[in-house]
This record gives C-alpha cells, sequence and structure tokens, in this order.
C-alpha cells in the first residue's frame, strides 16, 4: 500500500479589483501514472491582458504535461512550460497591442516521492513538514533583492512603495524569464506544499500559512485563508489565488470479504 495518498485542491477570490487576473490548477498526466502537477500564474497587463497572459501559462502546462511520459526530465518540462509560454506572450502582447505578462509556480509530485518546483517572478511554493514550515520560493523582484542585501527587512518589504515592481516575468519584449529551481526527495504523510500569488502571501506570515495547511482539508484551508486576506487587506485586497497539496495517510484497509468455515468433504 502506497505510504501517502495526495489530497489536493485550487481556490480564487477576486479581491476589490475589477478583474480576476489569476490562474490556478491541477493536472494528472495521461501518459505518466503517478504525475500531477499544480500550477499557479499570476497575471499582469490591465484590460484583459493579464488574464491572458495567465491563461496562457495554464493552457501551456497541460499541453506540455499531456505529451510528458516516465522517462523524460520533469526541470526540462518546467523549463519548456515557461519558455514556451513567454514566447506566445509576447506575440499575443504585440498583436492586440497590449503589455501582458504573468508570474509562473508550478510544482510536480512524481511516484519516485520526489517534488520538483520552479517559479518565475513573485508567486511563491511554500513547503511544510506537518505545522512547520521548511522553506519557499524566493521572489524575482526588486525589495527581495533589498532584503537579500540587508537594507530593508522581509517585512519592511511588503508595505515597500516599490513592493510591485518585479525584475523576471514571462511576457516581457526585453529580456527573457530565468527559473529558479527546487527539490525534495523522500515525499511523506505530513508533507505539504502551497502556491499562492502575493494577494494571498503578503497578508501572512509563514507560521500562519503552515499552520492553516496542516490543521486542515485543503478546501477548509482555502475558506480560511480567503477569509482572513479579506479581512486584513480592508478593501483594498488583491487578486488571491493559490493551489494546496497536502501528503496525508492512507485509509486503513477495509475487510471486504467474509471467512467461513469450509465443511467436510464428503
Amino acid at each position: 500500500m502506497s505510504q501517502y495518498k495526495i489530497e489536493a485542491g485550487t481556490a480564487q477570490h477576486i479581491g476589490d479589483r475589477k478583474e480576476q487576473q489569476d490562474r490556478a490548477a491541477l493536472f494528472a498526466a495521461p501518459n505518466a501514472p503517478g504525475y500531477m502537477m499544480a500550477v499557479v500564474a499570476d497575471g499582469m497587463g490591465g484590460k484583459s491582458g493579464g488574464a491572458m497572459a495567465a491563461e496562457q501559462v495554464i493552457r501551456t502546462a497541460k499541453a506540455l504535461f499531456d505529451d510528458f511520459f516516465p522517462e523524460n526530465d520533469v526541470k526540462n518540462l518546467l523549463e519548456n512550460i515557461v519558455n514556451e509560454a513567454h514566447t506566445v506572450i509576447k506575440l499575443a502582447g504585440v498583436s492586440a497591442e497590449k503589455e501582458p505578462h504573468s508570474t509562473f509556480v508550478a510544482l510536480v509530485i512524481t511516484p519516485q516521492k520526489e517534488a520538483i518546483w520552479a517559479h518565475a517572478g513573485d508567486s511563491r511554493l511554500y513547503r511544510f513538514s506537518g505545522p512547520n514550515f521548511i522553506e519557499r520560493t524566493k521572489d524575482h523582484s526588486y525589495v527581495e533583492k533589498l532584503v537579500d542585501e540587508g537594507k530593508i527587512t522581509a517585512e519592511e518589504a511588503k508595505t515597500h512603495r516599490m513592493s510591485n515592481i518585479l525584475v523576471n516575468v514571462l511576457g516581457s519584449t526585453s529580456i527573457a524569464p530565468y527559473i529558479s529551481y527546487g527539490a525534495y526527495s523522500g515525499l511523506k504523510a505530513t508533507d505539504s506544499f502551497l502556491l499562492c500569488s502575493d494577494g494571498l502571501w503578503h497578508y501572512f506570515s509563514d507560521a500562519e500559512l503552515s499552520a492553516a495547511v496542516a490543521a486542515n482539508s485543503p478546501r477548509q484551508a482555502s475558506e480560511l485563508l480567503i477569509r482572513k486576506a479579506r479581512e486584513r487587506a480592508h478593501e483594498h485586497g488583491d487578486n488571491c489565488t493559490f493551489a494546496v497539496v497536502k501528503l496525508v495517510k492512507p485509509p486503513p484497509e477495509q475487510k471486504t470479504y467474509v471467512v467461513e468455515k469450509m465443511r467436510r468433504a464428503v
């Protein structure tokens, strides 16, 4: 019997914006049983440009994951998703006379009990062990650079006047996106992941997110986090989009047969 089963879900709230420009999705690989992918994209561009960019990320991820086989390399898959989505978004922006951009964060879980992820921009992946925060991705943003240089703290970065400036996105006409990767082997029950746009993580500490995910099912955690994010946004909230992936112990095997005493043969 498997040592864990996967429980997962996605959630969205438009916040106080006029349009939902984020996208999130969960996929299984039709040609690679046991593989699953979670993707979150935060679109930017105004007047549907951002929504188009984020939607393109999701479509590209699904198309390439549909063609994925177990002998393929997961990092190459994630790199191809970013590069192909970037090219299409850039070309679509030129034809539509818009400037669509999108962030990207994706997680792939394999049957070999390995998690592999990649991101570009400031949409994040968090990894938890039970109620404990373990690690998160580092934003590709101007304020994250200031934090690395010791000029501001992580808390100050959230309210910095340039907190919305990204240095790496999909769809830029001036520079190709770069990708940051992460991986973890030896997955077990009680491990969990949260992929989210800044419309969620902006309002929570690492410990709050880990506690909410650990103590609840993906649906319950989603309802709780959206409710608290809306309260803390004070009617100035951004689009709030995320995916929760939890590894839980499988239910005990139920006996579906009846043992009867054999009769004597005559």
